[in-house]
């Protein structure tokens, strides 16, 4: 459950609000001498202000695949490229691109319940195996099960705070 906390509160990290991150790049993948590897094994990402990324690739010759694999992503950014490093202009977030986020931002939190849940009952199956097996009794198993609700309850609280917290911020202009 904790797994599924964390990639929740990760893909939330790769929603762009109206300040640059890096984490904004974190699921980019690109082209590099035929493999595909992702944007941070191959170059540092920096956010020197709120409204600007700096790509700096390791390697020079990469940077027309590194602007190549942007333009292609879905973060909604054009590179702008000087020989050494790629420039990402993050513009302001309208009012139309906010609700379409916050759409994204809700499914993805959506998506976190489900897995708890699936994880849940998972888990109510395993022990209902074990006690059809005489591993454990029927008390022990409804013990089981109400903590194994409980702590779905309290995962699912942790997703709806992390998701509020995303709302705040991309409804603050």
């Amino acid at each position: 459950m904790e797994k599924t906390l964390d990639s929740v509160r990760g893909n939330f990290n790769t929603v762009r609000t109206g300040r640059a991150s890096p984490a904004l790049l974190d699921r980019i993948e690109v082209e590099y001498y035929g493999a595909n590897v992702i944007l941070k094994s191959i170059a540092q990402i920096a956010a020197p202000d709120a409204s600007m990324l700096l790509v700096t690739p390791f390697d020079k010759s990469s940077i027309p695949s590194i602007e190549k694999a942007i333009m292609k992503s879905d973060v909604g950014l054009t590179p702008s490229s000087d020989g050494n490093v790629i420039r990402l202009s993050i513009p302001q977030l309208t009012a139309e691109r906010r609700k379409e986020l916050l759409k994204t931002v809700s499914k993805l939190s959506e998506d976190g319940k489900v897995a708890l849940r699936n994880v849940r009952r998972d888990s109510l199956k395993a022990y209902e195996k074990l006690q059809k097996d005489k591993k454990i009794s029927e008390d022990a198993l409804k013990d089981l099960s109400n903590d194994i609700q409980k702590m779905t309850d309290d995962y699912v609280k942790q997703i709806e705070t992390a998701f509020k917290q995303k709302e705040k911020d991309l409804l603050t202009v």
